[in-house]
């Protein structure tokens, strides 16, 4: 029997040893029994490039998560890993470190049958006007390229600054704004010619039911892990979500 698991929004950081410990834990247990484990964007609360993975003067928590990452794509298990909004920046080099493949966002994965849309879910914000003109720039070639060119203690330096910018912004906002917009939502499906969506982005887990063009569908939202943190599980076609903590 297959099961297949999905996760985002882990933000690893080392100011935050717990959820890299837990997701360490996650690693070693409920993901080894899994068929595939998907992590749908935010992994890293921020990637500054792949030069991390280098010893000195690397980041080691990058390297911890692609070792473990690679035990588990060793023990079989297939990895499939989405950029999200903080981590865009991870490329090849990582996902060969992490025996992972790096999936495009939207992807779709067909799970015993089911079609299943993946997004990261930041694309269906779309009333954050500031955000989705900042996602358009940073996602550019040119923008990465030149970046990426710059030392890293520069890269570092500056993505610490475009934080505590984004706090700022977050702060100014309401929490409609910064939620997936209905509309994106039912056009997503009609775009992608699936019933059921999983996205991560917006801190808000959640089952909801939509219907689009008379059809019924439905969408989970994961978890995020400052606090809690969890997972999606499906077997069988089946979906359900798991929080940490649950008995």
């Amino acid at each position: 029997m297959s099961r297949t698991l999905f996760i985002s929004d882990l933000h690893l950081a080392g100011e935050r040893p717990e959820t890299s410990e837990q997701f360490i834990r996650f690693l070693r247990h409920e993901a080894r029994d899994a068929q595939a484990l998907y992590i749908l964007g935010d992994l890293f609360e921020y990637w500054i490039g792949d030069d991390e993975l280098e010893d000195v003067p690397g980041d080691p928590l990058g390297r911890l998560v692609a070792q473990g990452l690679r035990q588990v794509s060793e023990a079989g298990v297939a990895l499939r890993l989405m950029h999200g909004n903080r981590d865009f920046l991870i490329g090849e080099r990582f996902c060969a470190a992490a025996g992972a493949q790096l999936l495009d966002d939207p992807s779709i994965a067909e799970l015993d049958g089911e079609r299943f849309a993946l997004l990261h879910g930041d694309t269906l914000c779309t009333d954050d006007l500031p955000y989705q003109a900042w996602r358009h720039t940073a996602r550019s070639a040119a923008w990465q390229r030149e970046f990426l060119a710059k030392p890293r203690d520069q890269r570092r330096v500056a993505v610490l600054g475009y934080r505590e910018q984004s706090k700022a912004a977050v702060r100014a906002k309401t929490p409609a704004i910064m939620d997936a917009n209905v509309d994106a939502v039912c056009e997503a499906f009609r775009r992608l010619g699936v019933t059921r969506l999983v996205h991560g982005h917006t801190h808000r887990p959640a089952h909801h039911q939509h219907m689009v063009d008379g059809t019924p569908c439905e969408r989970w939202v994961l978890p995020d892990w400052y606090e809690r943190g969890g997972y999606l599980a499906v077997e069988r076609g089946a979906a359900r979500l798991v929080r940490f903590g649950e008995v």
